[in-house]
């Protein structure tokens, strides 16, 4: 009995949202190949993909069993969840690794994983569950307040890795999530002035102090009081000024930039891409948060847009499955789930093409990591079962 009512949800799949994240998915392990692949030195690609082909079997398998549970029951776990993200986080901070400068993950049996992936699912949940709540207001600012202290926390935290990319991910988040619930234009354009000031006060820190002739121990006073690094400077002035710094802090955006360019409409084929099999764009980075790059140059304009065109169907469908949810807290929890998808797409694409500064965003289903890969699809399956629930309207 158990297994036909599976069965019959599996059925009530949108099958689009899954077709579309298989081609993706696969896509990804392909050009994961080539973006570690060298035809100069000793081919180590194998191992990349193959452990990327694992963690999209396993994201796949993730995303199943968050299809077959009800999305009502797992909302009522939201705050052990979020407890568990944050107790996570935290554990990063005091015993993670670091690596390339962060200290952003945790090891388990010999498996790493990024934490901070897990917690953006968790945060959506609880703000999902708290929103959809009967008894919550969304006209008063005590409620915008609980709100943003949900969200604070694992902000805080991963800003503090550091991972400001990551962390900056849940201001879309929460805002589209906070528009959907019905909060008052009152209140958000309040929440959206309070980050314009806060912007400014971050990036005011990493620059005013110099040009007002400060002292270098005052300027390092106030970036630590603001949680500014000397990086994020870095970033930005390498992303207002490209060829500042071309062989150092310019280089990666460059070399992207290239590899997008040189792509053509149809692009150079499959393992055939210059910037990545040569090394111009490093290896540490072409299979993750440049891997557009390298379709891009590979399959060209027309397959980049392909890529774009598959993640448009997945958001576009988890929006459909939104407006078809039976309840509120149904589509909270798409439209959180499809914000954060859709921020990263914009992000990463825009920093591969140069329009925004690098930020270390992946691009989901497609960048080489076993967190981001898994994260994706346990969100996607959580559209699912939202879909597979949703009220059926008959003309």
């Amino acid at each position: 009995m158990e297994t036909g009512r599976y069965l019959r949800l599996l059925r009530r799949m949108n099958w689009t949202i899954l077709g579309s994240i298989i081609v993706l998915a696969v896509v990804g392990v392909l050009f994961v190949r080539s973006a570690c692949y060298s035809n100069i030195v000793e081919d180590q690609s194998a191992v990349r993909y193959q452990k990327q082909v694992m963690w999209s079997i396993v994201g796949f398998v993730c995303l199943i069993g968050f299809t077959l549970v009800d999305y009502r029951k797992l909302a009522r776990h939201a705050w052990w969840a979020y407890g568990a993200a944050v107790f996570l986080l935290i554990l990063v901070l005091l015993v993670g690794r670091t690596v390339h400068g962060g200290r952003r993950w945790l090891w388990f049996m010999g498996i790493g994983f990024q934490p901070a992936e897990f917690a953006k699912v968790a945060v959506i949940i609880l703000l999902a569950w708290i929103m959809g709540l009967k008894t919550f207001r969304t006209d008063s600012y005590s409620s915008a307040v609980l709100v943003l202290a949900v969200v604070g926390i694992p902000t805080l935290l991963v800003s503090r890795q550091p991972d400001v990319g990551t962390a900056a991910v849940f201001v879309p988040v929460i805002f589209t999530m906070m528009f959907v619930a019905g909060f008052s234009w009152r209140i958000l354009l309040s929440l959206i002035l309070v980050g314009v000031v806060v912007v400014s006060v971050f990036v005011g820190a990493l620059f005013l102090p110099a040009k007002l002739g400060c002292s270098p121990e005052t300027q390092a006073r106030i970036t630590k009081v603001t949680g500014a690094k000397p990086y994020h400077r870095q970033r930005i002035e390498t992303f207002l000024h490209p060829d500042s710094d071309p062989l150092g802090a310019g280089w990666s955006r460059m070399q992207s930039e290239i590899a997008v360019g040189s792509g053509g409409l149809w692009g150079k084929g499959y393992l055939n891409g210059t910037a990545n099999i040569l090394g111009f764009l490093p290896r540490t980075v072409a299979p993750t948060d440049f891997i557009f790059s390298v379709v891009a140059e590979e399959a060209g304009f027309a397959g980049a847009l392909t890529v774009l065109c598959l993640f448009g169907a997945t958001i576009a469908g988890g929006i459909r499955v939104a407006a078809a949810a039976s309840d509120r807290l149904g589509r909270l929890l798409c439209i959180g789930v499809v914000t954060m998808l859709f921020t990263h797409v914009f992000v990463n694409v825009a920093m591969t093409v140069g329009r925004l500064p690098i930020t270390g965003l992946p691009l989901p289903l497609m960048s080489s990591g076993g967190s981001i890969t898994v994260t994706t699809l346990i969100g996607l399956g959580i559209v699912q079962s939202v879909y597979v629930r949703r009220r059926i309207i008959r003309y």
